[in-house]
């Protein structure tokens, strides 16, 4: 870690030294210098901020402008507070470079006048943030400095996501970091670019924090004491720095075997320094803990009128950190501050909370403290805060507004209209759309202990419903609990029974019995008047009649889409434009689906719908797989999955899409273990319509592997879900063709071409081009095990000419593939170049392993199989005849796996039935039969 004098320490201490981090810091100075960025992360006290500091100023020198930001837990609330950190003293250069919708959007935010929010100008705010960083960089390299990333506010931290994602090749690198107590930082790195270095610092050594302690001057330190040390701060450098501080200060030491003369919470440690300081410090020391954003400008207005000595004399005891480029007041450590405000006296805490209700300059901060100034229910207080929630909700932070929504609540008196539990449930709700589902589930728990009005308590039942999530399973026994509450309330009733459509999808896995009850549930709110709901249930319907091939769904969808619309529906990710954006999918409208899901994420990125996010990126990166941009789908499906990891929302399908993304363009044992995953998590949720989606991915990847048997397995599990739901349309999971080329490499044509039959026929009902194309790529790998080579070939053309007119560049580069295989012009690349170049352009990265395999492996197998196999063969399945021919020619078990596309195992496993059925038992007596063959 940097020395710095963030705390006390000997004058001769040298600043810049960096301990107990050589090599990492090694590791992220070489990153930056290769112009990547770097994020550190580690638990609190670790030495991120040292180490932070220590390569921000290594690098500053070659920096065009630095720009910093630094966060703290008080101020996570308010949006845009980082932002204007990070661009606040270059505001006035930039602005005039922007386009004047982006900079009156950015001028706004960071100065808080006019009303610039993410909802109203999220699109003009992102661009903002990305053409400020460019015009910054077009002048000379740019070095962004952020601590504390997990303190950032949401918004903040949405822009300078965006931003990083989108900079490409300019000159911007970022020095972050992020207090985690795991290996959970995949969510940061949606702040930070593409090529960012995550750095974990660890605990320190015995050694390390030996030599700490004797470098910052507490060299009389016995070893046995310097392990004790060690072994009470758990190599902590900060807990171990304190702990030697009050070691040294102690008139007596510990004889061995003794514990340390100290507490060893830090807590206590800081409690103990805080003493140190005159009454007066001490009091602005407490002001400026529960500001948000401590500034001495806050402190005055807030009546410490000797704030800057005060704060001096906090600095000096090492509480507090100064920089000269940062006008926030800083904490040497967040414990310092929570310690402070924690031992104060609750009259204390409220006569500086009255202070900053007045003080802090956002109105969200001023009601927030209001909050915590008053004791008791305050009508006019509790009107605030919900305000407040509003303006928040407004804004894109629907946890702040959930949080500001449990204050108001609690200032509400019970005979009011609207009451607590109203509000409390509306805070709920906002922790719903926040990705806060426990917060949300407990909320609506404590309501249904006390709640007797009907609507309360149906509303709180819904709530649980959908914390539940996809384990729909876990909450069945809720239902008849819901319908009693309900009674004969047709607006109540209509909530029900849109939630038991999905319990019937979910749980049962019976879509007919699932479009009866969403249709039944329009028909009641709409008796009822709730267009909300009537709007949610005719979305569903759709949805569902799509997955069924029905003939009603597109009427559906225009009657879900028609006015007047609720606009929280409007970008919800179970409301009609997602209907519509699936229709458009499965109809391989591909740039119309594109554009429709696109605006429904940014939408729902402006209201910080955290679950729609969710699915809105899998369902976008769902449309770049199959227009073939396998890289982008790859990006899109790694951030749905750290969203929906970090907010325990979507994860089994998020890690489904992921491992169609990681078997097409990324790493294919990646895509095993997520499909897996997606797979156990389903079966554990009891949910059969991401099941049956989970086990299609992983017959996919297990296909892309050369697993041939293990897809059979998954892929016929998947027909038989799909077949007991009701789910008719194969544009669904598109795992029809993967099936059938499955079956034809383990030697089971037969089955191939009767799947095929069954398939087309809904396909053509449906006028499923792109399926159909499927279709047909399988059927010619069936003619070609029959034997049937120019037929194939013909139809492989058909179908590469199809998908390329209807834009599913994969698809196409797949039929090329299987075409160039059945040609087999013979050894050299020449057979497979259009393959390659296709597989290329989609940055299909698995597949083009095996066409590099394809072409290492020679001849292919169609072309070395003998035209007339000895008659001993004749009893084979196709598959079988192919490997046992190629074991005749003296090929290897893996030099036939690469031939035939298939595993090492598959190999094996053919081999194993061959023996059995010619009644032999080695490949010694395979070649034998050949020679027999031969000499006769």
């Amino acid at each position: 870690m940097t020395v710095r004098r963030d705390f006390k320490e000997p004058a001769r201490c040298r600043p810049d030294l960096v301990i107990g981090r050589e090599e990492l810091f090694s590791e992220a100075r070489g990153q930056l210098a290769r112009g990547g960025s770097v994020l550190l992360h580690g638990p609190a006290g670790i030495g991120k901020s040292t180490v932070l500091r220590a390569l921000a100023a290594e690098n500053a020198g070659a920096a065009r402008a630095v720009l910093r930001c630094s966060a703290t837990e008080s101020e996570s609330h308010l949006p845009f507070l980082a932002l204007a950190d990070l661009f606040g003293l270059v505001l006035d250069e930039v602005s005039p470079r922007l386009p004047a919708a982006q900079r009156t959007a950015l001028e706004s935010a960071l100065t808080g006048r006019g009303e610039s929010t993410l909802q109203r100008d999220g699109l003009a705010l992102r661009l903002a943030v990305l053409s400020t960083l460019r015009a910054l960089a077009a002048e000379g390299p740019v070095l962004v400095v952020a601590d504390d990333l997990q303190w950032l506010d949401s918004a903040s931290a949405e822009l300078l996501g965006f931003a990083a994602r989108r900079l490409g090749d300019a000159p911007v690198r970022m020095v972050c970091a992020v207090r985690t107590e795991g290996q959970e930082y995949d969510r940061y790195l949606r702040a930070c670019p593409p090529d960012t270095l995550a750095v974990r610092l660890g605990p320190f050594s015995r050694t390390q924090v030996s030599a700490l302690l004797e470098h910052r001057g507490y060299t009389d330190l016995s070893r046995s004491t310097a392990r004790d040390i060690h072994r009470t701060s758990g190599g902590n450098p900060l807990f171990a720095l304190e702990l030697g501080r009050a070691l040294a200060e102690s008139p007596a030491r510990p004889r061995p075997g003794e514990p340390l003369p100290v507490p060893t919470s830090l807590r206590a440690l800081v409690l103990s320094r805080l003493g140190m300081l005159s009454d007066e410090a001490r009091r602005t020391l407490l002001v400026a803990s529960a500001g948000a954003r401590p500034t001495l400008a806050l402190l005055h207005a807030a009546g410490r009128d000797d704030a800057e000595a005060e704060t001096a004399q906090a600095a000096a005891l090492g509480l507090l950190t100064t920089d000269p480029e940062e006008p926030a007041l800083r904490f040497a450590h967040p414990l310092i501050s929570a310690a402070l405000y924690a031992e104060a006296p609750a009259h204390e805490r409220r006569a500086v909370h009255t202070a900053l209700s007045t003080a802090a300059s956002d109105p969200i901060e001023r009601a927030r403290h209001l909050a915590l100034a008053t004791t008791g229910t305050d009508p006019e207080v509790a009107a605030r805060l919900a305000e407040a929630a509003a303006l928040a909700r407004d804004r894109g932070a629907p946890s702040v507004a959930a949080s500001l929504g449990l204050l108001a609540a609690r200032h509400t008196p019970a005979d009011s209209v609207p009451g607590p539990d109203e509000r409390r449930l509306r805070a709920a709700e906002d922790a719903i759309t926040a990705g806060e589902v426990d917060l949300a589930r407990d909320i609506a728990r404590e309501v249904l202990t006390r709640a007797t009005v009907p609507a309360e308590r149906v509303r709180a039942w819904m709530v649980v419903i959908e914390a539940a999530g996809q384990a729909l399973g876990e909450v069945d026994a809720v239902f008849p609990q819901v319908l009693a509450d309900a009674g004969d309330d047709p607006r109540l009733l209509a909530l029900v029974h849109y939630q038991l459509a999905w319990r019937e999808v979910v749980v049962d896995g019976d879509f007919a019995k699932a479009r009866q009850e969403a249709a039944h549930a329009a028909e009641l709110a709409a008796r009822a008047g709730d267009r909300r709901t009537e709007l949610l249930a005719l979305a569903f319907r759709a949805s569902t009649e799509t997955l069924m091939g029905h003939p009603d769904a597109p009427a559906t969808i225009r009657r879900a889409l028609q006015e007047p619309q609720d606009p929280d529906v409007a970008c919800h990710h179970n409301g009609a434009a997602m209907a519509r954006f699936r229709w458009l999918l499965m109809s391989d409208r591909l740039p119309e689906a594109r554009t429709a899901i696109t605006s429904l994420l940014r939408e729902a990125r402006r209201r910080g719908m955290v679950e729609s996010e969710v699915h809105f990126l899998r369902m976008l990166a769902d449309t770049e797989l199959r227009s073939g941009h396998c890289g982008r789908a790859l990006d899109l499906t790694r951030e749905s999955l750290r969203l929906a990891r970090d907010s325990g929302i979507g994860e089994s399908a998020s890690a489904m899409l992921a491992s169609f993304a990681e078997a097409s363009g990324g790493d294919v044992d990646r895509a095993l273990v997520l499909a897996r995953e997606a797979a156990d998590h389903a079966e554990v949720d009891g949910d059969q319509l991401y099941l049956s989606l989970a086990l299609a991915a992983l017959g996919y990847a297990q296909l892309v592997a050369g697993d041939a048997v293990a897809a059979v397995r998954s892929l016929r599990r998947v027909r038989e879900l799909e077949h007991a739901m009701g789910i008719t349309d194969p544009a669904r999971g598109r795992w029809h063709g993967d099936l059938a080329e499955a079956l034809v490499r383990i030697g089971e044509p037969g089955e191939a071409q009767e799947l095929i039959n069954v398939t087309r026929a809904h396909a053509l009902r449906l006028d499923r081009a792109s399926v159909l194309a499927v279709l047909d790529r399988a059927e010619a790998l069936v003619r070609a095990a029959r034997g049937e080579h120019q037929a194939a070939q013909a139809q492989l053309v058909s179908a590469q000419d199809r998908f390329g007119k209807l834009g599913h560049g994969l698809e196409e580069a797949r039929a090329a593939f299987a075409l160039a295989r059945l040609r087999a012009r013979g050894p050299g690349p020449a057979g497979y170049d259009e393959a390659a170049r296709l597989f290329r352009r989609c940055r299909a990265l698995p597949w083009l392993r095996q066409v590099d395999e394809a072409v290492a492996a020679g001849p292919s197998a169609a072309e070395t199989v003998p035209a007339a196999a000895p008659a001993v063969l004749d009893g084979l399945a196709s598959m079988e005849r192919q490997v046992a021919a190629l074991v005749m020619e003296g090929a290897t078990n893996r030099e036939i796996a690469g031939r035939l596309f298939i595993s090492v195992k598959t190999v094996e496993a053919t081999l194993t039935r061959v023996y059995r059925k010619l009644g032999i038992r080695s490949r010694v007596d395979i070649v034998r039969l050949a020679a027999g063959h031969r000499t006769n």
